[in-house]
């Protein structure tokens, strides 16, 4: 049967060639935007730990073209990249044991900026006590270089998330360069279709055969977070991957290999990640892959693969041969190619993008409302982020998409739940109610 196509439809380029503006609020992240201002208002990675060595690291944040090094007392430094004397640029200074000198003619920072030393300059001279350099706070942790942009009276407390302090699992910060704007980049997190498809259906399955089953999806906005539970029918067992990002760029993924043949409870992070503009064009996702031995059971992760500009999972870097990135494309591909800033004037969205609007509209709210400091962090931050497997069988006559949307419901609702609990027994305590759950099967008691 020939396929028929609406003329007002057919050979339509002419007359859709012009390209709208992007969405400037949420895309642009120079100093003075909102969304910049908001952004500066949260510690974000800018280097990887490893990356400060006997030179400093030029860095490019927010349209902020800035220097990282560390001094030889150990203080991590992140300036201004001009030198506040004549502008010369500060990557070709000299690490001292205290702070940074110019190389072009000695002026001598301390890593908050003030002026040490102008040893050019006659004895008694003033100039140090009335100029600075530009400088930010900065702290290492994890194996990541940490700096807070924003006002210098409203510095927030570092967030210290649950899954930092998990036992049994080593954190491995990775760094990962994309040509394109941020959000493209960030919000792939709340496309959980784009892994049927992309992942699995679209070439060569990249992660497991689970990934290309089509999940039940539910999406929750839980304080500043927005978050999907996908829910997939795996022979007699229901897989339910619950993911999150947070206000502005933060974002967490579940552990990477799960196939859905095996039952786990609560298996907790793959990869922690803020995905950091450097300006409206290009954008770097700084992470933390999680490596332990019940994430990595399969044998098939490596951490050796993960660091500056690579990590174990297929097709999230630029390096690969432009034969193979079309024929097995990867998200790299996918977020790049969608121009450098995405216009989404020209989008026509469907059902597989409510998580993006989600998103979108989140980060729209959050700019909507007053500039204001960041809450106050008490203690150790709980997440979400897990996979659960737990055995399900279909029910004869039953709608299955409601059984696993029910499933997905019911494990979210206990992760959440949990919030309150000490840290230290939480992951166990979810574990133990998820196994009850399994037995009580809340969702049998709907109608067939």
């Amino acid at each position: 049967m020939n396929e028929v196509r609406p003329k007002d439809r057919a050979y339509q380029g002419y007359h859709r060639r012009e390209i709208p503006r992007e969405d400037g609020r949420l895309t642009h992240t120079d100093p003075g935007t909102p969304m910049g201002e908001l952004m500066r208002r949260y510690w974000q990675p800018v280097c990887l730990s490893a990356q400060l060595a006997e030179v400093p690291l030029a860095i490019r944040i927010m349209g902020e073209d800035l220097v990282a090094f560390r001094d030889g007392g150990g203080r991590v430094g992140v300036l201004h990249r001009h030198c506040t004397h004549r502008g010369a640029s500060l990557e070709f200074g000299r690490i001292a044991e205290r702070g940074i000198r110019c190389c072009y003619h000695g002026w001598h920072f301390d890593v908050d900026g003030t002026v040490i030393d102008t040893p050019g300059e006659p004895p008694g001279s003033s100039i140090k006590h009335n100029a600075c350099q530009g400088a930010y706070p900065a702290r290492e942790a994890h194996g990541l270089v940490f700096a807070y942009l924003g006002p210098p009276d409203a510095v927030p407390d570092f967030p210290d998330y649950d899954t930092f302090h998990l036992p049994g699992v080593e954190l491995v910060p990775y760094s990962i360069k994309h040509d394109c704007n941020w959000l493209q980049v960030h919000e792939n997190l709340m496309d959980p279709l784009h892994a049927v498809f992309l992942h699995s259906r679209m070439g060569a399955v990249q992660l497991t055969a689970a990934w290309g089953e089509m999940p039940a999806l539910e999406f929750l906005e839980l304080g500043d977070r927005v978050c999907y539970v996908a829910s997939r029918r795996i022979g007699d067992n229901v897989w339910v991957r619950f993911n999150e990002v947070g206000t502005p760029n933060f974002g967490q993924v579940g552990g990477f290999w799960e196939d859905g043949l095996a039952e786990t409870f609560f298996q907790r992070v793959g990869a922690t990640r803020w995905t950091v503009p450097s300006d409206d064009r290009h954008s770097t996702i700084f992470g933390l892959r999680h490596f332990s031995d019940e994430l990595e059971a399969k044998g098939i992760g490596n951490k050796a693969l993960v660091g500056v500009e690579s990590l174990d999972i297929y097709g999230q870097t630029g390096h690969r041969p432009y034969d193979e990135m079309q024929r097995n494309t990867g998200d790299w591909e996918a977020e790049v190619s969608q121009r450098p800033i995405a216009i989404h004037a020209l989008e026509h969205r469907g059902t597989t993008d409510r998580g993006v609007v989600l998103l979108r509209n989140h980060l729209l709210r959050a700019l909507a409302a007053p500039p204001a400091p960041v809450p106050a962090v008490s203690g150790i931050v709980p997440t979400y982020t897990s996979n659960t497997v737990m055995r399900v069988p279909p029910r004869g006559g039953a709608d299955d998409h409601a059984t696993l949307k029910a499933v997905g419901r019911a494990v979210a609702e206990t992760i959440v739940a949990a919030n309150a609990l000490d840290p230290a027994d939480r992951a166990a305590a979810v574990a133990a109610r998820l196994r009850k759950i399994r037995e009580s099967r809340p969702w049998a008691k709907a109608p067939a």
